[in-house]
């Protein structure tokens, strides 16, 4: 049975087209135009192409972040992946967690990210619900209200890989290294940051859940739930860099297989040529490989 943990206003979203030009050795991003909102942002996302994925110059309808996320946990090692219905393209995909940018982050992305994984990933203790930081930096707990927080522990993040290529927003370089990546399919800017989480030591019944939210059109609330019997938050465990195809929730401090059937992965982890991305998703698990 779901649970509703939050009733928030919608907020109206605003953000940028953005214009990229990439090299091969780097690629360079800038906020262009006026603010769009969500509508418009979409009417945008139309396929294009390009003729040399390593060298090129375009306009993109949107950025968006995603967080490969590595977890170590009883010595072995784990993708944390979302469960994701995507009635558009008909197909149901394992993703990473992810967002769009808005306008006001375009310039400084890890904050998107930061708020992603708060509002994403909860961690549930026999002592409250653990609260997340990165580096020296607290995570928001847009959830506080209604999910106490463990005064006891926390969960820790930190920068795990640096892509080869540097990123750069105008002459500032984005120094957590993300991967960049254009969408083809859907005209967007990707960046994909590599993070390891740290779950704290003597933390019993940890279980890890996901939130999702859903629109009442009725009173023009967003609803944010979560789930016990379908937590929709997995761990895809990987062995010498390779995935075994199993995947796991995380409950009461015990790792639970699960089957979902007929899954993908999304398009971050297809195959990229360049800076370029042009599948629309990547076949289950091979896609883990590529992270």
């Amino acid at each position: 049975m779901s649970r509703i943990i939050a009733r928030v206003n919608p907020v109206i979203f605003k953000t940028q087209a953005i214009h990229v030009k990439a090299s091969p050795e780097v690629l360079c991003y800038t906020p262009v135009g006026n603010p769009l909102g969500f509508a418009e942002m979409q009417d945008l996302r139309q396929p294009v192409s390009v003729d040399d994925p390593e060298s090129f110059e375009l306009t993109v309808a949107n950025m968006g972040v995603s967080v490969d996320l590595s977890l170590t946990w009883q010595e072995r090692d784990f993708r944390v992946l979302i469960r994701q219905d995507r009635t558009e393209q008909e197909d149901n995909v394992l993703k990473l967690i992810s967002g769009y940018v808005p306008a006001h982050e375009l310039r400084v992305p890890l904050l998107t990210v930061m708020t992603e994984i708060a509002e994403e990933l909860l961690l549930e203790s026999n002592r409250g619900w653990l609260q997340g930081r990165y580096m020296e930096t607290w995570l928001p707990t847009p959830y506080s209200a209604s999910l106490p927080l463990s005064k006891r522990h926390s969960y820790q993040l930190t920068s795990h890989h640096a892509a080869a290529h540097p990123v750069l927003c105008r002459e500032l370089h984005l120094i957590e290294r993300p991967r960049a990546y254009v969408h083809l399919p859907t005209n967007s800017l990707q960046l994909v940051y590599s993070m390891q989480l740290q779950l704290p030591d003597n933390c019993p019944g940890l279980t890890m859940l996901h939130a999702d939210e859903h629109m009442d059109t009725e009173k023009n609330q967003l609803l944010v739930e979560m789930n016990y019997q379908r937590p929709e938050i997995f761990l895809a465990e990987m062995r010498d860099g390779a995935a075994t195809g199993k995947l796991f929730s995380l409950e009461q401090g015990e790792l639970v297989p699960r089957r979902p059937k007929n899954i993908w992965l999304s398009e971050a982890l297809a195959p990229q040529t360049g800076w370029v991305i042009e599948e629309p998703r990547s076949k289950w698990p091979e896609g883990l490989t590529r992270l």
